[in-house]
């Protein structure tokens, strides 16, 4: 069993005011989901990308919508939770003046 504070995770820079904590992996023993903390700055955009598998958003902190090529698609804050269709784009936008933050769960074999 694995019980850690995820501040104990440094964060990878993946953009310009984005980070990804990447709490469970398959370092830390598990068999099947990677999770991971993604933490973006007040007005920072994460650029619309695709993958070819689903995953899965619980929002924790912070302000945001969720984008896709025809615009704003919905509001995320706490407690909102966003699943994510295989190859459907999708971005996120921090509207608010605090970080975003938010769990994101994806299959094992896709991390990256």
């Amino acid at each position: 069993m694995l019980i850690q504070n995820t501040s104990e995770v440094p964060a990878q820079v993946v953009q310009e005011g984005i980070g990804i904590r990447w709490l469970i992996t398959e370092k830390e023993g598990a068999p099947n989901f990677a999770m991971r903390v993604i933490e973006l700055q007040p007005g920072v955009v994460f650029t619309p990308h695709h993958h070819p598998y689903e995953h899965e958003i619980y929002v924790l902190e912070g302000e945001g919508v969720v984008t896709n090529p025809d615009g704003d698609v919905g509001a995320i804050r706490p407690g909102v939770f966003v699943l994510v269709p295989p190859d459907e784009i999708h971005g996120y936008r921090n509207t608010g003046n605090q970080p975003l933050k938010f769990i994101c769960v994806i299959p094992l074999q896709n991390q990256g």
